[in-house]
């Protein structure tokens, strides 16, 4: 029996980060160990530019007794991590940073500054999240999505998700990255919305209103990533047993799914928000260093195709 392949992908993704410009980006107020040394070895690695947004003597002391230097890194002191959602806010979209990273508080305080109608970084496209899975016992990085932002989402709203996906995919250079649309059956059912989505979803993609990928579903999780439970079943498909990206029926089966894979097949999980004027890094206290550093170096390779081409 074949071993489980060590953490393999995400080397990758880190190679290919470093090879080009760091990027830029504002870590929201950095204020917990984690945050802290992750902002800092992804400088140290050269995947970005970090600016540290957050209550400087705080962020300093933090540093000094961590033993972690700070060196020519900027500080912009906010008093309250609040403040520093709405200034990190602010500096994406003057321009002045091309990212945002998540640090030591809530998510939902900083997307609601990122959300906001007023002031914040909404484009046309509805914003989603992605988690790139390194799974080692799966050949290639695994997209999951929305996990964490569109708890029902519509049949428009997943649109918006899958074309999210493949533009990331396409951004981390995967052609014609193939998606699956999960759901708990591959045949078509009334009684059941998530299979009546997934064939409205194939046939936009047919008509071009989805585009850059290939799309197949209803299709059981099963039958998306093993070949093997594809011919027991007779699915004839260039998605099945291929996929690279997994569209969840919704938040819970995303979240529930992606958690699985981490705490029973040692899966780590990246993850970042898309459909916003900037990539967000969403990190999370108990995610190791290598998850860390995939988030900036996915982020980072994201934004550089990003740049210039979304519609605001």
């Amino acid at each position: 029996m074949d071993q489980p392949r060590k953490h393999e992908q995400y080397d990758a993704l880190i190679a290919a980060c470093r090879a080009g410009m760091r990027l830029r980006t504002a870590v929201v107020h950095p204020c917990d160990e984690s945050s802290l040394i992750g902002a800092v070895n992804a400088a140290t690695l050269g995947l970005i530019e970090p600016v540290l947004v957050g209550p400087e003597a705080r962020i300093r002391a933090m540093a000094e007794g961590l033993h972690v230097d700070l060196g020519s890194l900027q500080v912009v002191d906010m008093p309250h991590s609040h403040a520093a959602a709405e200034k990190a806010v602010q500096m994406a979209r003057a321009g002045e940073v091309y990212a945002l990273m998540k640090g030591s508080l809530h998510t939902d305080e900083l997307m609601a500054e990122v959300t906001r109608k007023e002031g914040g970084l909404r484009t046309a496209r509805r914003m989603s999240h992605v988690y790139i899975m390194d799974v080692p016992t799966y050949p290639k990085p695994l997209f999951i999505t929305d996990a964490a932002i569109n708890i029902s989402p519509t049949l428009e709203d997943k649109a918006d998700i899958v074309q999210n996906a493949i533009e990331l995919a396409l951004a981390l250079r995967i052609e014609r990255p193939k998606v699956a649309i999960l759901a708990a059956i591959e045949t078509i059912s009334s009684r059941i919305p998530s299979t009546i989505d997934a064939a409205a979803l194939c046939k936009m993609a047919e008509r071009g209103q989805i585009s850059g990928g290939i799309l197949d579903g209803p299709l059981a999780l099963d039958n998306a990533i093993s070949h093997e439970a594809a011919m027991v079943k007779h699915i004839n498909s260039a998605v099945a047993g291929e996929a690279d990206i997994l569209l969840v029926p919704d938040l819970e089966a995303g979240n529930m799914l992606a958690k699985e894979l981490s705490f029973l097949a040692n899966a780590d999980a990246a993850g970042i928000v898309l459909g916003a004027r900037v990539p967000i890094i969403l990190t999370s206290r108990a995610d190791n260093l290598r998850t860390r550093l995939a988030s900036c170096a996915v982020a980072a390779l994201y934004a550089c195709a990003l740049r210039g081409t979304v519609k605001v």
